[in-house]
């Protein structure tokens, strides 16, 4: 099952396991569960811990395995074969069932252990998923720490059935006891704090009782680590607020023009700037989104936990998101069939007929994805011609199974009232309305930028970009921004991280130059 390379580099990891691991398999005969079974007998070759048994529990989806710590009620479960994207996650898995030690703040730590009842996680995932290895693991990491957290991972791709049976339309999707309990990226401490209510209030205060930063970055994306190394690097007190650390990046699934980087994931690349952030003595706060800005001598950033937070300086890198097409049946069924990754929730829709609606690169690039997976695609682009890059173009045209629509505004999303079953779009040329039967839709429409939290407070473009001259500085004195967020045309991660730095020597430059006594600022604090 696994190349001679990779099970060198198992067998090296395994060596760190401590305590003996049985796991259980559940085999059905099927072409799958003999792939499985191959996978599990590499993974006992490489380590004297750990043996395979076979399990005979009639009532566990087949095939599957549940990794267990010997003598104890420590159990990880994983239905279908954990490879691609989840490779890291069985690793991970067998490593923490083993005893090596779990990568958590001590606090987060025991916020897990005295979690008080009884919970069953299932998530439904797919192995071309990038977003569902962080859920994963985390879901397993709390399980390895409080054994009261029972889990399993199943592949959509595997068990088609349950996911249709389910209305499983997006992925990572969760279910706890049975219900639906979220979907998409998802950390440890977001899913703390939907367990222990709390927990929010409880961060929140100890938040609000900091001293006054130097500089407070608002966004954990590139433009954000960027600024925060800078600062950090002169020797100033740094905060950095971030709903999740990676921003945007860590919905990329390759990064090919980052200079000197020829080729990574964007997962990777987050986890390399939170790692080279955490090298300085920088304040990283996660899970935190910035609600209110509250300019002054002594700026104030309120959260949505409730969370005041004060700064001499702040830079917001709050960067952007998916735009929406917003017509009628978007929200009804989004993650119902309506989605905005098409590398995540791609293999959900094997066999069916999508469309995806953008011309751009990203919707072609889309297109040519799905086109391997889905019976067919239905291109809807608004304009009179593509525009993506040629190069996407004549591969999209050589794919028989896309059908590209010009011209075309999207007007409604239909569905049954569960999942999506259709789509209009109008003619542009000839004003006709026109319906495609399907079940998918993929939108790629480009970006907007996180800045509703600051309408009113400092000046924006008219597409909701915050103005900044040529040191990063807003309208509000001390106030600076950097990335996706601002107006600095061409959104790429290259351009966001020299903005971020460029953002930080401003901010730099406005403390030196304000004179600003400590005493007195603590005073006015």
């Amino acid at each position: 099952m696994l190349d001679a390379d990779l099970k060198t580099q198992l067998k090296a990891y395994l060596e760190r396991v401590v305590h003996p691991i049985e796991i259980v398999a559940y085999t059905d005969g099927s072409a799958k569960a003999q792939e499985m079974q191959a996978l599990l007998e590499d993974i006992r070759t490489s380590s004297d811990k750990i043996t395979v048994v076979e399990g005979h529990d009639a009532g566990t989806r087949r095939p599957s395995f549940t990794i267990t710590r010997k003598g104890t009620d420590i159990a990880v479960s994983f239905a279908g074969i954990p490879m691609g994207h989840e490779f890291t996650s069985l690793v991970l898995a067998l490593l923490q069932v083993g005893g090596h030690p779990i990568k958590l703040d001590e606090k987060v730590i025991e916020q897990i252990r005295n979690l008080d009842g009884d919970y069953v996680f299932e998530t439904f995932i797919s192995l071309s998923c990038h977003n569902c290895p962080e859920v994963v693991q985390a879901l397993n990491a709390m399980s390895v720490i409080n054994p009261r957290i029972k889990v399993v991972a199943i592949d959509g791709g595997v068990f088609q059935k349950e996911v249709e049976d389910r209305q499983v339309l997006a992925v990572p999707m969760m279910y706890l006891n049975g219900q639906h309990f979220g979907q998409g990226r998802t950390n440890v401490e977001e899913i703390l704090a939907k367990l222990d209510t709390g927990a929010s209030a409880r961060a929140a205060a100890e938040l609000s009782k900091k001293d006054v930063f130097d500089v407070l970055i608002v966004g954990g994306g590139p433009a954000g680590a960027a600024s925060a190394i800078y600062t950090a690097r002169k020797g100033i007190r740094t905060g950095v607020i971030s709903d999740r650390f990676g921003g945007q990046v860590l919905d990329t699934l390759s990064i090919e023009n980052f200079i000197s980087v020829k080729e990574t994931e964007g997962q990777k690349f987050a986890m390399a700037l939170e790692e080279h952030v955490k090298q300085y003595e920088v304040d990283v706060m996660n899970t935190q989104r910035a609600a209110k800005l509250v300019p002054g001598r002594i700026k104030e950033v309120h959260t949505e936990s409730g969370a005041v937070l004060k700064a001499k300086t702040v830079i917001i890198s709050t960067g952007a998101r998916w735009r929406e097409i917003n017509v009628p049946g978007e929200k009804e069924y989004r993650n119902h069939g309506v989605a905005y990754c098409p590398h995540c929730d791609g293999p959900l829709f094997k066999g069916k007929r999508v469309a995806v609606i953008g011309g751009g690169n990203s919707g072609v690039e889309a297109a040519i994805d799905l086109a391997g997976i889905v019976d067919h695609v239905t291109l809807i682009e608004y304009g009179a011609e593509l525009r993506a890059d040629a190069v996407l173009q004549r591969k999209l045209a050589t794919l028989r199974n896309v059908k590209v629509i010009k011209s075309a505004q999207t007007t409604e999303v239909h569905g049954d009232g569960k999942k999506v079953n259709g789509l209009s779009y109008t003619d542009r040329n000839s004003g006709e309305s026109h319906r495609v039967e399907l079940e998918g839709v993929f939108v790629q429409i480009g970006l907007v930028p996180n800045t509703e939290w600051l309408k009113g407070t400092i000046d924006l473009s008219k597409h909701g970009e915050i103005e900044v001259d040529a040191k990063g500085q807003t309208s509000a004195s001390g106030v600076f921004a950097a990335g996706d967020v601002t107006t600095v045309p061409y959104k790429q991660i290259v351009i966001a991280v020299g903005e971020g730095a460029k953002a930080a020597l401003g901010a730099f430059d406005h403390l030196i130059r304000s004179g600003d006594d400590e005493t007195e600022l603590a005073a006015a604090a």
